[in-house]
């Protein structure tokens, strides 16, 4: 899918002026007390990211607002977000993945705010690509804005390559599976390749691609290549090419397997780009997904969060300022979180690390073909009987044949 780039609509003054103007207009206002705004996101669990980052700079504001910031788990936070909007206790603004929004907008737990948006001088529908903004629309209307994008391609140890003789990086999935099988060296605690099979969404996330360059969608997932693709992972973890540790890792953790030089190549995505630059003690480098056949259909993730109000909030006018505040500090998202905006009209900087500015390149060109999971309502449980036939196939409980054959019977009673 090739990102569309549109024309932002010109807008007058600052979006900083805007916001202290606003600022300044309810400190001066009489009040009994501050407005409380809650945020929910998985920002600061595992590492500082742009909402705890923002909810805090918004919180020590003297504007008559405060912000009350709760981290959860990625695993957690669309239960919990359903189950406190059930019991009447939902925040004022969380942040989800951007397939799982439309589970949110399409049963009126998000805030239209279409008309908002249109009378703000800092959120601008028309900057953002087309990908992202779909993510957060439904039937026409608007239930939020993107937070940032990404997707995934293969990181690959420079220095374990050319020790091996290999001089290139991979370009088909059969040269993957090659190379790590090279480049493996069990007895050393070194394996070949990492990615992650989870039994989550981040699973989906890493597989779906495959099942799209395949020819297949996330309604379409029993595919030829799909079955290719699960087999080649069943001999990588049954050889010691990659470890079984992959059933359980999050990319976070199976890209730290790669950083700390157990692993020749990880499929991971750019937010890992300045960990690499920090941590990482060998040359490295990046390159798109590998496809099924030389000239063949390429695909990846298409990977970001979206916030959103929940419609169940009283104050629903503070809860957009704050909303405003974090989309006017969205040229932060790549220098200081490593994360790619979704808007374009904020150019990225390059910052004189050849290492990083190579990989955000790569990943620029990776964007180019990024599919989106969905948009569905019912995403949470199509994403489930994929990652659940991966499972099922990778540990050996059924055939990748069987597994696909199931997970296809699964979606076709969701999307049918």
């Amino acid at each position: 899918m090739t990102r569309n780039r549109l024309r932002p609509a010109h807008r007058s003054g600052t979006a900083l002026s805007a916001l202290a103007l606003a600022a300044a207009t309810l400190a001066g206002a009489a009040r009994a007390e501050d407005v409380t705004i809650t945020v929910w996101s998985i920002d600061g669990f595992n590492q500082v990211g742009p909402s705890d980052t923002f909810s805090k700079e918004f919180d020590e504001m003297d504007n008559g607002i405060k912000v009350e910031y709760r981290a959860l788990q990625f695993d957690q936070i669309v239960n919990e977000t359903l189950r406190a909007f059930a019991t009447g206790n939902a925040p004022d603004i969380v942040s989800l993945d951007n397939p799982d929004f439309a589970l949110f907008s399409s049963r009126g737990a998000f805030l239209d705010i279409t008309d908002m948006a249109a009378q703000s001088d800092i959120i601008n529908p028309e900057a953002y690509f087309d990908g992202p903004l779909n993510s957060v629309s439904w039937d026409g209307r608007l239930y939020g804005v993107p937070k940032y994008t990404d997707t995934i391609g293969v990181f690959y140890n420079k220095d374990m390559f050319a020790e091996a003789g290999i001089t290139e990086p991979p370009v088909t999935w059969a040269q993957y599976e090659d190379y790590a099988s090279r480049l493996a060296k069990p007895d050393a605690g070194i394996y070949g390749a990492t990615f992650s099979a989870r039994g989550n969404e981040e699973g989906t996330f890493q597989f779906l691609p495959l099942i799209q360059m395949s020819g297949g969608s996330y309604e379409d997932v029993n595919t030829e290549g799909a079955r290719e693709a699960l087999a080649m992972m069943k001999r990588m973890i049954d050889g010691s090419v990659a470890s079984p540790d992959v059933l359980s890792y999050g990319q976070w953790d199976s890209t730290g397997t790669f950083n700390s030089g157990n692993a020749a190549m990880a499929i991971s995505g750019p937010w890992e780009i300045d960990r690499m630059v920090e941590d990482a003690d060998f040359e490295w480098g990046v390159t798109l997904l590998p496809v099924f056949e030389e000239g063949g259909d390429r695909s990846s993730a298409l990977g970001g969060f979206n916030l959103g109000i929940m419609s169940t909030t009283k104050h629903p006018e503070e809860a957009f300022k704050v909303l405003e505040y974090m989309v006017s500090q969205d040229d932060r998202l790549f220098p200081d979180f490593g994360y790619l905006p979704t808007r374009s009209d904020i150019e990225l900087p390059e910052s004189g690390i050849a290492e990083k500015d190579a990989a955000l390149a790569v990943f620029q060109d990776q964007l180019q073909y990024a599919q989106p999971r969905g948009p569905h309502p019912e995403w949470q449980k199509i994403s489930k009987a994929i990652y659940d036939a991966m499972q099922s196939a990778l540990t050996g409980q059924t055939t990748p044949d069987q597994a696909l054959e199931q997970a296809q019977g699964t979606i076709d009673k969701i999307v049918n």
